[in-house]
């Protein structure tokens, strides 16, 4: 999982001297024990990736969805400690979704009236996850409808919003995942205990839901990269921005390994527009946002829009990456042209 501090020297903190040397010490207790010091909440982008059917403990939510729904590897929702207790003892639990009876779908989350332009929207996903983890709770459901597999970036995306709006710790996606090459063996052959059918209306008031303030403020920041942004979700940001000054800061949440692939020349050309580069945390976990009272916030990400009111005191609005890099150069909340769902 992430620290409290950004050891790469990317981002600066706001922690006292104390708070700043508990973290620092328990970053260290963590190395001493034999952890590997990848500091990030998506590991799976940075090597630890493990066979579909293999027993893991793993502690953080978006990671635990993402392991047994896109990977195929078996862990529960382990929480701080159990998860190292785990690895000290080399055993877990013989409970929950370690066990294959456990892991079958109990209901579908069918997207076939969803237009498959509009699926193909990165934006969707986050939307799509947070209403099927309200939705969800605890329960392992199978997504249908889907017209092309979304990608990885997008699978993530979903499942860590999923984990946050509800307690999802496995989803399918029918010809997408590998525990579901169709809905039939998703759900273990037997019927559906519940059918929920998408529909425009669910999407729009979903989608509305991410954000907390009007869409006429201007905006005090941006925050990406909860799950940690990807080396290809680097790229697109680069692409995105294309040398233009950003009005104001936007924080870019990433891995060390991710980092390491963007390269330090890159980073810098980043900084330089204004991008402040956050490695080994994010900006919901430790304090990096500016104390403000009563600030404005944009994300394209359901987690970040889930927990940043409570763990920052900004107010959230939710849109696209496209959409939060345009906010952050025009300084107020711009959304750009999307594909209708009429």
């Amino acid at each position: 999982n992430v620290g409290a501090l950004d050891l790469t020297g990317c981002s600066r903190q706001r922690l006292d001297g104390e708070d700043r040397a508990m973290a620092a010490r328990m970053m260290r207790a963590y190395r001493a024990l034999g952890c590997e010091p990848t500091w990030t909440c998506a590991p799976y982008q940075a090597g630890h990736r493990p066979q579909a059917g293999t027993d893991v403990a793993w502690g953080e939510s978006n990671a635990v969805v993402f392991c047994n729904s896109v990977l195929g590897a078996r862990t529960n929702r382990y929480g701080d400690f159990l998860d190292i207790a785990c690895a000290i003892s080399g055993r877990a639990p013989d409970y929950g979704l370690h066990r294959p009876e456990n892991r079958r779908a109990t209901f579908v989350f069918d997207l076939s009236a969803m237009p498959g332009a509009l699926q193909a929207e990165a934006s969707v996903w986050p939307v799509l996850g947070a209403l099927y983890g309200r939705l969800a709770g605890e329960r392992v459901g199978v997504i249908t409808g889907v017209s092309s597999h979304p990608g990885e970036d997008a699978l993530k995306a979903f499942g860590a919003a999923a984990a946050s709006s509800g307690a999802v710790g496995l989803f399918h996606m029918a010809g997408v995942t590998p525990e579901a090459p169709d809905a039939e063996t998703a759900l273990g052959g037997a019927r559906p205990g519940e059918m929920i059918r998408l529909d425009a209306k669910a999407f729009r008031e979903a989608r509305n839901a991410l954000s907390t303030v009007t869409p006429d403020r201007r905006i005090d920041a941006v925050a990406i990269g909860s799950p940690h942004l990807s080396a290809d979700e680097l790229g697109m940001l680069e692409t995105l921005i294309a040398g233009r000054r950003l009005a104001v800061p936007l924080y870019a949440c990433t891995g060390r390994h991710s980092l390491a692939m963007l390269g330090g020349e890159r980073r810098k050309a980043l900084e330089a527009l204004g991008v402040i580069v956050v490695a080994d945390t994010c900006v919901v976990v430790t304090p990096i946002l500016p104390e403000t009272g009563n600030g404005v916030l944009m994300t394209n990400s359901g987690k970040f829009a889930h927990y940043a009111p409570g763990n920052t005191g900004y107010g959230v609005v939710f849109g696209s990456l496209a959409d939060c890099v345009e906010s952050a150069v025009t300084g107020r909340i711009t959304f750009l042209p999307g594909v209708p769902w009429s």
